[in-house]
C-alpha cells in the first residue's frame, strides 16, 4: 500500500504529479476541491468538515495520493501517509508553469475565468517565501521536516533549467 502526500507552491506541479499516480491506479484527492466553501468571496471550509471529507476519501482506498498546498489539512493526512513529496521549485518556474497551465474545470467555470485569475495567481506564487500561513514555504518545510516516512524534495521539473 502506498499513501502519498504531495505539496508545494501553486504552479509547482502537484496536480500533474498526482495525475501520473492516478493513471497508475491511485485514488486522487485534490485538496482545492474541499478546502473552500462555494462562496463569493471564497472562504475556507471549517477544518473539521474538510477532515471528514478527507477521511471518507482515505478509508476505502489502499493506494492514494492527496495533493495541495494546505499544510493544515495535510498535517491531518500525514499520520496515514507512507510517502511525502515536497515540490520546492523556484518561484520563477512555478510562475512559468502557472502561465502554461491547462484549464482546470474543477476549479473554474471556463478557461477565460481561469485566465482572468492569472495575475492574482502570479502575485500569490511570488509571495510564497514571505507568507507565514498554512499555504507558505515555512509551513511546507515544517511539514516535510517532521514527516517520518519516505520523503522526497523536488527542486526542478524534468525540464531542469541550464546552469
Amino acid at each position: 500500500m502506498r499513501k502519498i502526500i504531495i505539496f508545494g507552491n501553486s504552479g509547482s506541479g502537484k496536480s500533474k504529479l498526482a495525475a501520473q499516480h492516478r493513471n497508475d491506479g491511485f485514488a486522487h484527492l485534490d485538496l482545492d476541491v474541499l478546502a473552500w466553501l462555494p462562496s463569493d468571496p471564497p472562504e475556507r471550509r471549517p477544518i473539521n468538515l474538510a477532515y471528514e471529507q478527507i477521511e471518507n476519501f482515505m478509508t476505502p482506498n489502499d493506494n492514494w495520493v492527496v495533493e495541495g498546498c494546505y499544510a493544515d489539512l495535510l498535517e491531518m493526512v500525514k499520520p496515514f501517509a507512507t510517502e511525502a513529496i515536497f515540490l520546492n521549485l523556484p518561484i520563477e518556474l512555478c510562475q512559468k508553469n502557472a502561465r502554461s497551465r491547462p484549464w482546470e474545470p474543477h476549479k473554474y467555470e471556463s478557461k477565460e475565468a481561469q485566465d482572468n485569475n492569472l495575475a492574482m495567481l502570479l502575485d500569490w506564487i511570488a509571495g510564497y517565501m514571505d507568507r507565514k500561513d498554512t499555504l507558505s514555504y515555512s509551513a511546507h518545510k515544517a511539514l516535510y521536516d517532521s514527516f517520518q516516512g519516505e520523503k522526497t524534495e523536488i527542486l526542478y521539473n524534468k525540464e531542469r533549467p541550464k546552469e
